[in-house]
């Protein structure tokens, strides 16, 4: 009793609580109980509970109970479902659904080549709106949100009931809506209007010409976030800003941050960190690559299973053209959501990137089948979306009071033959298949009443059967077969000559009447012979056989296990100290604990590692003070001045140039911006350790370098859209001095502010803080130091003097092709000089560059160096150094120092790295010959002591990466794939659409 009257108070309780309905009654109204009980189901209640024999009961759109031996309300639809499953329906949190997608195409401009197209540096955007029009957290997805029935109807035949939409424009993309695929009115179908905010690093319709790099999208938002903090506490209210204040509201959002792969992934995390910001990430399905790094941020993924297409590799000499990596990751891309789900990472799956909705069952069993399980699978469409946006109240469980948002089913979910009978969503049926469709499939006797007789084959599902006909022989044709409830017409060649029947099904039988090839009638019988046998799947069996490993870096020369360090000693070389010792014939070198330990001869070493050196020289690693290698990005070209952006935001540690480079004896780079700007970005310093994350290359506790240029490059005068300021070598000088100036001013504001007491403090607003001033004013605190990129020897004495005007030193002079002109006043300016060995005629401004330069300086007392400014130069920079020995005369101790011992002093290194002293990093080049002989390759390259660089693992490794690409080739071509289809899709796609 006390049962009935909980329900029943239950039931007031729904009819109270459904939507409201604000539209007027037009005619004569209908609002009914709508009342259903779905009785003797299998009810998958959520993702770990199970009931036999259930009821579900709804109401209103809402789940009212759901159990076993439940009462039955007064007057509700019975509905029996025996033999049958409920599942709660999907959710998907990253769609497009029902927004309008013309407005935010990109402006045909943004198309163009970058030097060709128009600059636009305000917005052309009116109204109190933040400065850049990417910048866009004020737009509500709600506002713009109409029903798409047929894009619903997609949705809901792939199994979701729910999915978060969002306009994807712009970096800050506004919030999103959490609707239902109802076919409602807009009012009724939104879930939740404001559900999360959207963010990304694609300007999207914005044709600003800032940013024009990733850098630059993060240099962005950090100055947004800056700005909106300052906003929000801003004592005298002076501004209003609509931007600003939808920044600040959306925070107490979820927020879904579109990733574009897993090292940006890792950055995004540590950007939200900075921010104190827990972003969704929405994955690009490479996650497992670095997958302890991605589950050690903690953050959610949203995993899409757009798997790769099979690359084309029929023709052989187009295989070559394929990267391993691309055929890697066709391999591993499916074992990805298993592998997340696996390391404790919370996931949820999204449809995004599926030209059809169908291939997203055919993909979800092929996760299943690579390791995912069926339990993380149904977790990751239903509960973990569900709380990824705090709506765990209203989906991803089947519970009391939740919307009435489920799938009914032939069987478990996530077996091959299932079928997806019905998609109710908010109480509301949607029809996937006629659940009265009978089970055919199987091998049955065709009976004719003209004597013939035939086998037949029904194959498939009952929305989709297939027809195989036996006719002359072993003759088997494909025929035709529909089936509509108990009603069934089929039809098969003999021949060119069709035999058509149309009858009706009577449990195993099936009979009717036809027509002849002829035109005659007749009449016919088919019964069933035997259930059919599944096929032995070839293709299937090949794909998931035993998967690649996973290598470090994932490219070319990775290695399957990261490099790991142990104590060793180098015997009987040629030591190169770069110290007082000089060059150490016969000599020892002993590493422990990643240090050099000790230096000299027949040393004892007890049980470690021993490297024979006899006939071989050992150095300290090089140092390439100037490089743009292993960077996503180079510039930021936009503005004239973009000192808020870094290089470590687009460090791309997979970037085979530092494989290559350690080939070439380089241990450590100093990665710069470009010289698109007169003031670019701030720099970083990195150790070459091979298959290492972004941050685990970074050298730790590094000053810092603030990229400046001078010159042609800067004046962009060449290019054929270039209108920025400033066009002339005058305004090179004038951008600088501004910004310096502003800089100067910045830094007495926030002295003055940091000197009032906390109750002064209280009523008075704080400077806003402008990441574009904060590295000058470092450079002005000696917390970071010029690098500037000059040629000719009137801009290179200007900038020497603007640095003394403001009180700091042109630390670094970056080509300097004519430092040779002013050696002696960079001495009294205390300017180092980074030259070329011998590179002129490249442009007019270099023409007056000579080999000599390098020794000059050096003679005249600047510590110069060395560097390549080139991914190819950098593998052989020791004879680069080698030619100042010809080229001015220095001794070969001092022209190895231009790009060891010289490097580490500019870059404030000296302490621990750039010459063989104990106690330094064990950075080393054991090289097969004297370092400066252009003969000389390095047999070893260590950093940190850790062995990067073998040439004898080098040969063996080049076998197994030929051996690994046949391996690979050798699956695609055995399922039918590596070959494009009429209609463009790889044949891979179409192999896997055949297992469902």
């Amino acid at each position: 009793m006390k049962k009935i009257v909980t329900l029943l108070f239950a039931t007031v309780l729904f009819v109270c609580a459904q939507a409201q309905d604000f539209s007027p009654v037009l005619g004569v109204g209908d609002e009914r109980a709508e009342v259903y009980a779905f009785t003797h189901a299998t009810v998958v209640s959520d993702y770990q509970t199970t009931l036999k024999d259930a009821v579900l009961i709804i109401q209103k759109g809402k789940i009212v109970d759901v159990g076993k031996n439940l009462n039955i309300p007064e007057g509700a639809v019975v509905i029996d479902l025996e033999g049958k499953y409920i599942y709660p329906s999907f959710v998907d949190l990253f769609t497009e659904y029902g927004i309008e997608k013309e407005a935010q195409s990109a402006a045909p401009q943004v198309m163009m080549s970058y030097y060709l197209r128009p600059r636009y540096f305000e917005s052309l955007d009116g109204g109190p709106y933040y400065w850049n029009d990417a910048i866009k957290p004020y737009v509500r997805a709600a506002e713009s949100f109409h029903v798409n029935a047929k894009d619903a109807s997609d949705f809901r035949n792939a199994g979701f009931g729910a999915v978060l939409t969002q306009k994807k424009d712009g970096i800050m993309r506004g919030t999103s809506a959490l609707v239902a695929l109802s076919e409602e009115k807009e009012s009724q179908v939104v879930l939740k209007g404001q559900a999360a905010s959207g963010y990304s690093f694609d300007k999207g319709s914005s044709i600003m010409t800032y940013p024009s790099s990733l850098m630059g999208s993060f240099a962005l938002i950090r100055q947004t976030f800056y700005d909106a903090e300052w906003y929000a506490a801003n004592v005298d209210k002076s501004v209003f800003d609509v931007s600003l204040e939808a920044v600040n509201e959306n925070r107490s959002l979820p927020s879904v941050f579109q990733v574009r792969d897993k090292i940006n992934l890792l950055n995004v995390a540590k950007l939200g960190k900075q921010f104190s910001i827990d972003f969704c990430m929405k994955g690009n399905g490479d996650e497992y690559q670095l997958l302890n790094e991605v589950a050690s941020t903690g953050a959610p993924v949203i995993v899409p299973l757009n798997f790769p297409a099979a690359p084309d590799v029929a023709d052989p000499y187009k295989a070559i053209l394929v990267p391993l990596k691309d055929l890697k990751h066709w391999e591993l891309a499916p074992y990805n959501p298993g592998r997340l789900a696996e390391a404790d990472v919370d996931i949820a799956f999204t449809t995004d990137g599926l030209k059809d909705k169908k291939q997203f069952r055919t993909n979800l069993l092929k996760a299943i089948e690579c390791g995912l399980s069926k339990v993380d699978a149904l977790k990751a469409l239903t509960e973990t979306p569900a709380k990824m946006i705090g709506c765990e109240d209203m989906l991803g469980s089947l519970e009391s009071g939740k919307l009435a948002n489920f799938l009914i089913t032939s069987d478990e979910i996530f077996s091959t033959d299932c079928v997806i009978y019905e998609n109710w969503v908010k109480g509301k049926k949607y029809e996937i298949t006629d659940s009265k469709l009978p089970e055919l499939k199987g091998e049955y006797t065709l009976a004719l009443s003209n004597d013939e007789s035939y086998s037949l084959i029904i194959d498939g599902k009952p929305s989709s059967y297939s027809l195989k006909v036996k006719t002359d022989g072993d003759k088997t044709e494909s025929g035709k077969i529909s089936v509509s409830e108990n009603l069934i017409s089929l039809s098969f060649p003999k021949g060119k000559e069709w035999t058509r029947l149309s009858g009706w099904i009577e449990g195993e039988t099936l009979a009717g009447t036809g027509i002849l090839p002829g035109g005659q009638s007749v009449t016919w019988k088919m019964t069933f012979a035997k259930a059919g046998e599944a096929k032995k799947d070839k293709k299937k069996d090949a794909e998931l056989s035993e998967p690649g490993k996973v290598i470090f870096p994932f490219i070319a020369y990775g290695n399957e296990e990261k490099p790991q360090y142990k104590d060793y000693i180098i015997k009987n070389a040629t030591v190169w100290t770069m110290e007082d010792d000089g060059v150490l014939e016969n000599a020892d070198v002993l590493v422990k604990d990643g240090k050099i330990a000790r230096v000299g001869k027949d040393l004892k070493a007890g049980n470690v590692w021993e490297i024979d050196g006899t006939g071989m020289h050992v150095t300290p690693g090089i140092i390439d003070e100037h490089s743009h290698m292993a960077l996503v990005e180079i510039n930021e070209g936009s503005h004239a001045i973009t000192s808020e952006v870094r290089m470590s935001d687009v460090l791309n540690p997979e970037d085979l140039t530092i494989y290559r480079q350690l080939a070439g004896g380089v241990t450590a780079s100093h990665l710069l911006h470009g010289s698109a700007n007169p003031i670019g970005g701030q720099s970083v310093l990195i150790k070459l350790r091979w298959g290492a994350t972004p941050d685990e290359i970074v050298v730790k506790n590094q000053v810092g370098f603030l990229k400046h240029a001078l010159g042609e490059n800067v004046k962009q005068t060449k290019m054929p859209s270039g209108t920025r300021f400033p066009r002339t070598r005058m305004g090179v000088e004038q951008s600088i001095k501004d910004v310096y100036t502003r800089a100067k001013d910045y830094q007495q504001k926030w002295d003055a502010y940091n000197a009032l007491s906390d109750q002064e403090k209280a009523s008075t607003s704080a400077p806003r803080k402008d990441i574009q001033l904060d590295p000058i004013v470092d450079e002005f605190n000696e917390k970071s130091f010029m690098v500037c990129h000059t040629y000719v020897q009137s801009e290179t004495n200007m900038i020497m003097e603007l640095a003394k005007e403001f009180g700091i030193k042109p630390h670094t002079l970056v080509h300097n092709t004519e430092g040779y002109k002013v050696a002696d006043e960079m001495v009294e300016a205390g300017a180092a000089g980074s030259v070329f060995s011998d590179r002129w005629m490249y442009k007019y401004e270099v023409y007056d560059a000579i080999s000599y330069n390098a020794a000059i300086q050096h003679n005249q007392g600047v510590l110069v160096c060395i560097n390549s400014d080139s991914n190819e130069m950098g593998r052989r920079l020791n004879q680069e150094a080698a030619k100042t020995v010809k080229y001015g005369g220095l001794s070969e101790i001092e022209a190895m120092e231009l790009v060891t011992k010289n490097p580490a002093k500019i870059l404030h290194l000296d302490d621990r790295m750039g010459t063989l002293k104990p106690g330094k990093d064990a950075d080393m080049v054991l090289w097969t010959d004297h370092p400066l002989s252009m003969y000389a390759l390095p047999s070893k390259t260590f950093v940190d002591g850790i062995l990067y660089y073998d040439r004898e693992k080098d040969k063996e490794m080049y076998q197994s990466i030929q051996e690994e690409r046949s391996r690979i080739v050798n699956k695609i071509l055995a399922i039918g794939g590596g070959g494009k289809s009429k209609n463009g899709n790889a044949v891979f796609q179409q192999s896997v659409s055949a297992q469902r």
